[in-house]
């Protein structure tokens, strides 16, 4: 347990730190805090802070930074988190309200994100082990071409142009949308496979055959919509930050490049009190992350988490700041897409 005093210059340690990358001093302490103790005292709540490993002297300065572990015990430690400007609600709410579907709502939150953060912002696709069939679509583009699409009840839209044999009327593709929307409307995407079969199994007359050319594109688009996927936005946010961290860059953006590896990293973490999860430093489980932390909320349709969205920066961020975006755009991106707040 660390006493009052000490905890409260841990925090004016880490703030200091973030605002000026500078190590920090007694003496700067004394000067910008009001914590009415001499130097010599603060100096006494420093070496306690660095027994408790939460500040460490880096070799070139007598001024002192945070660890990891200090960057962690400061986030559990905040009361409140810095919400957004009246201007930057409003630009989300008018940003996210010109997007048509979900392809374009993600791309719009990832950006956004990355503008209010200066981060790298990351956001996942829906997760379709709990996705909805919302609705089949069989458009005729002409007599020998449909174009097929499937949608979710996320809002995301897959779409493929199939040709078909000549022969076939308007009615023909009505009546096999209507079958394949009667069946699988509500249904979730693990099902569609099996009861899209029997559909193609049991058509009779003209529209078995027609049946028998949609079903496997139907199915070609429910497995491309399992593609787990993320989206990134800001890289270059981190390279403008280069000298926050150690050593080189570059295994940092190659680690976020790879969409197995944050996708793994992302789906462990649980959120705390302040309804995010973070990871600070060296608790990521990629060795090539350890100088960063990453920051996710949920963001949900129809009551339930579908997926996360987030930022990836240096261990030295405006926490309280981030925090706040990220909570607030998953927020804001579930109200976009109909969910619950």
């Amino acid at each position: 347990m660390i006493p009052d005093r000490p905890l409260e210059v841990l925090k004016a340690i880490v703030r200091d730190y973030i605002a000026s990358k500078e190590p920090v001093g007694s003496k700067s302490l004394v000067e910008r805090h009001s914590f009415g103790v001499s130097a010599a005292t603060i100096r006494n709540d420093m070496a306690i802070l660095e027994e408790e490993e939460l500040i460490v002297a880096p070799h070139t300065s007598s001024g002192r930074v945070p660890t990891d572990k200090g960057y962690r015990v400061f986030v559990d430690q905040l009361s409140e988190v810095k919400p957004l400007s009246a201007a930057e609600k409003v630009a989300i709410e008018g940003f996210l309200s010109k997007s048509s579907d979900l392809d374009e709502t993600l791309g719009h939150t990832v950006r956004l994100l990355s503008q209010l953060t200066n981060q790298v912002a990351l956001v996942q696709y829906p997760s379709l082990g709990r996705a909805l069939v919302r609705h089949i679509e069989i458009i005729s583009i002409d007599d020998k071409r449909l174009l097929l699409m499937l949608i979710t009840d996320s809002g995301r839209i897959q779409q493929q142009v199939l040709e078909i044999p000549g022969g076939y009327e308007a009615g023909d593709v009505e009546k096999l949308r209507n079958m394949l929307n009667d069946s699988l409307t509500g249904k979730g995407l693990a099902e569609v496979s099996a009861i899209a079969k029997t559909i193609a199994q049991k058509a009779t007359g003209k529209i078995k055959p027609l049946a028998e050319r949609v079903t496997p594109e139907l199915l070609a688009l429910v497995d491309a919509n399992s593609q787990q996927k993320i989206l990134l936005a800001g890289t270059s946010n981190l390279a403008r930050r280069e000298d926050d961290f150690p050593g080189s860059i570059s295994p940092v953006l190659e680690a976020i490049e790879e969409q197995v590896v944050l996708l793994k990293l992302i789906s462990e973490m649980q959120a705390d009190q302040h309804g995010v999860s973070l990871l600070i430093g060296r608790e990521n489980s990629v060795d090539a992350l350890s100088s960063t932390t990453v920051v996710v909320s949920g963001y949900e349709n129809q009551g339930s988490e579908i997926a996360k969205v987030g930022v990836i920066g240096p261990t030295r961020m405006d926490y309280s700041s981030n925090i706040g975006a990220v909570r607030a755009v998953a927020r804001y991106l579930t109200k976009s897409l109909g969910g619950s707040q």
